[in-house]
């Protein structure tokens, strides 16, 4: 019987997590980007453009933070920063076309990072939605209400299928 069986869940949860990210940034060294610089992306190709901070709160990370990972982003082509309209002292941040192919890149590379089979990723995936909503806080749980409603059809769907 291996140690691990003896661990806290939480333990194994933080573990796993530490272990799948130090791996997903190896793969993505090899596009030229970090984990930090995929989920930018991916919230400006989902939602569209917006200003740094908001970006920052979106992916909730501190807006320095933000600001380091998106001049890297920018640096190789794959953001494009321009002063906002509305207000002279915030940058509007948006995707390039670069951006939106280093992001499908990294979609593929994901695909293969946990070796499982579909319906194991998407039960994995519909069980840590329900850690997040009943961990995270009131303006996660509308978008998380949504993913849960997601996965039940998930779920429905791959029982009758």
């Amino acid at each position: 019987m291996s140690y691990k069986n003896h661990w806290p869940t939480n333990r194994l949860l933080s573990t796993a997590a530490r272990l799948v990210e130090h791996a997903w940034n190896e793969d993505l060294a090899s596009l030229g980007i970090t984990h930090a610089g995929v989920m930018a992306l991916d919230v400006l190709q989902s939602e569209g453009s917006m200003t740094q901070a908001q970006l920052a709160q979106r992916i909730r990370v501190q807006a320095q933070t933000m600001g380091k990972t998106l001049h890297r982003l920018e640096v190789h082509g794959h953001v494009t920063r321009a002063k906002s309209e509305r207000d002279r002292r915030s940058h509007v941040v948006a995707i390039s076309r670069a951006g939106e192919q280093v992001l499908a890149d990294a979609a593929r590379l994901e695909q293969g990072l946990l070796g499982g089979s579909h319906e194991a990723d998407e039960q994995l995936r519909c069980r840590l939605v329900d850690i997040i909503s009943t961990l995270g806080d009131a303006r996660d749980r509308k978008e998380v209400q949504e993913d849960r409603a997601a996965c039940a059809d998930s779920e429905r769907t791959s029982r009758t299928g």
